[in-house]
């Protein structure tokens, strides 16, 4: 049996976008869902569509204690274990370079993107390992390589979810539960329109999303996919993979021509120096 059907699975950030996305379609792979949400109105909706399968849980990822009270939640209405967690809550960030960046952007960003996947790794990890089976996939962006200026906060919160992956596949490694790290590049969602990116960088990138952009939902579907076939690296799009192959093969000429590009363009017109 493919490990992403039937699934008693707890999703983060279901309120929207790929969140959303991954639990309709784990609904329609046989599964029952916890949509976990900040926005608990929003929770709401997602799990309306699915029905009588699908719970609507009020969760702040950056709080640990609302991650175990979403854990004990789901546990009692599954009656039974979780078996895949999908940490897909975060926030966007982008428009200014490091040093302008106000602090306490830096710190919401962290707290949501990375400190939420930790803590969702942190409380459904060893029950996963207890079990013996099961899976947890990773929202980490292809940002969390590509570097793109104007983004610090976002990238390092992507790159640190992405090394929380690989450091996890490798400790369960023989223990029959998997892990995924999702990298998309531009998805067709509303992350561009949140509080800390700067109007002109959310202009860019609603661009992007339109114009070259996957569906959440095509993105969920090949992630999902991918994880039923154990692999650790999902990079759904052509784009995504070809800056993956420029980083590991001509780092330091890619990065160079990134800032060269950067001066040159979306960065000035960003407000970049």
């Amino acid at each position: 049996m493919k490990r992403t059907e039937n699934a008693a699975a707890v999703v983060t950030g279901a309120g929207g976008g790929i969140g959303r996305a991954f639990a309709l379609e784990l609904a329609r792979r046989g599964g029952r869902v916890v949509c976990a949400d900040i926005d608990l109105d929003a929770a709401r909706a997602t799990a309306a569509l699915i029905g009588a399968d699908a719970l609507p849980v009020r969760c702040d990822v950056a709080e640990e204690r609302q991650v175990r009270e979403l854990a004990a939640t789901a546990g009692s209405w599954l009656d039974g274990p979780v078996d895949l967690v999908v940490n897909n809550a975060g926030i966007g960030a982008g428009g200014r370079t490091v040093g302008e960046i106000p602090l306490r952007d830096w710190r919401r960003t962290l707290d949501v993107n990375l400190w939420g996947v930790v803590h969702g790794c942190h409380v459904f990890v060893p029950d996963l390992i207890e079990q013996g089976h099961g899976g947890v996939i990773n929202t980490c962006s292809a940002a969390s390589f590509a570097a793109a200026p104007l983004m610090g906060p976002y990238n390092v919160s992507k790159a640190a979810v992405l090394a929380l992956s690989e450091t996890l596949a490798a400790e369960l490694a023989g223990t029959g539960v998997a892990v995924t790290a999702l990298c998309p590049t531009f998805v067709r969602t509303g992350i561009a329109g949140g509080p800390l990116i700067e109007a002109r960088a959310a202009k860019l990138a609603a661009t992007a999303m339109r114009w070259t952009g996957w569906s959440a939902d095509r993105v969920a579907r090949t992630a999902l996919d991918a994880h039923d076939k154990g692999r650790l690296y999902v990079l759904p799009q052509p784009d995504a993979r070809l800056v993956w192959r420029l980083k590991r093969h001509v780092p330091v000429t890619y990065v160079r021509t990134l800032g060269l590009l950067g001066r040159l363009g979306p960065a000035t017109r960003l407000g970049g120096r």
